[in-house]
């Protein structure tokens, strides 16, 4: 190591700089390989050369930008980047981010379509009454003829009961309030409608079998009864679910807070419907205490 630095202090001790700074022109000058030709010079200036270097750099750096942007060298030397700007990488994430949520919601849109179909479907009373059945036959099983615990006497208790009064097609009140738009299936309003003011109790009109319950673009948070004999109840634009599908509920039981959900309510109220074989019927004729 000291022999090499020995060898370059000794050659940079040997040039003399200052005589370098003098030189203003030098000279370039060809021997051609072949025998009979002239040898030839070309005189430069230490500025004209480097002016020539300059530009000669400068060209060097735009032909090598232009072929490694433009053509297929540009997969070589810049791999994964596709002709793309990272604007345009960053424009593509974000769309990419978006077409993701898009499909998510779109599945969901889809998930409930599906549960509104089958709720209609099911919504009748043979799916009700063999609920009924496997309930007697659990509790036949139990020694205790009245279930473990209170709800379950207290239900046990009250059971015919309720049974009888829906098997009489009758509804009771679904919440409180006055009535504000009534039965009018000439222009698509199939139900009424109850103005109430938002977070207020919904009630089951009739003891029956959660068929749906979930949320739904046009008409908010909505969930639907099936009930014997065929009547399914159905009360849209709630705040909040406080059943969820295949919950079985009780005549008076709260199932629902009313709300302002949905694309077509136009303000805080419970929109209530009662349909039986496909047909809506107005509730008015089925509420025991209109």
């Amino acid at each position: 190591m000291n022999k090499i630095k020995n060898i370059l202090q000794n050659l940079f001790a040997k040039i003399n700089f200052k005589s370098i700074k003098k030189i203003k022109s030098f000279s370039v000058i060809i021997v051609p390989e072949e025998v009979g030709l002239q040898a030839k010079s070309k005189k430069f200036t230490v500025k004209y050369a480097s002016w020539l270097l300059l530009l000669y750099t400068f060209i060097l750096l735009i032909g090598g930008f232009y072929l490694i942007s433009f053509t297929p060298l540009k997969s070589i030397f810049a791999p994964g980047r596709s002709g793309l700007s990272t604007s345009d990488i960053r424009r593509l994430d974000d769309l990419n981010r978006r077409i993701i949520f898009l499909t998510r919601d779109l599945e969901s849109l889809k998930t409930t379509n599906e549960q509104l179909k089958d709720a209609m479907i099911l919504g009748d009373s043979t799916l009700v009454d063999s609920l009924k059945k496997n309930n007697d036959s659990s509790d036949q099983q139990n020694n205790n003829p009245f279930g473990d615990d209170i709800y379950s006497i207290i239900r046990k208790m009250f059971k015919d009961k309720v049974i009888q009064e829906t098997d009489d097609n009758h509804f009771m009140y679904p919440t409180t309030g006055f009535i504000s738009r009534g039965f009018m299936p000439e222009i698509g309003h199939m139900g009424i409608d109850f103005v109430v003011k938002v977070g207020s109790p919904v009630y089951a009109a009739a003891s029956g079998y959660v068929v749906f319950a979930g949320y739904t673009v046009r008409d908010g948070y909505m969930i639907i009864l099936s009930h014997p004999n065929d009547y399914i109840s159905l009360y849209k634009h709630c705040s909040v679910l406080l059943k969820k599908t295949h919950d079985i509920v009780f005549e008076g039981e709260t199932i629902a807070l009313s709300g302002n959900t949905g694309e077509l309510t136009t303000g805080p109220h419970l929109h209530f419907e009662i349909w039986k074989d496909g047909k809506a019927i107005n509730p008015i004729k089925l509420l025991t205490n209109y």
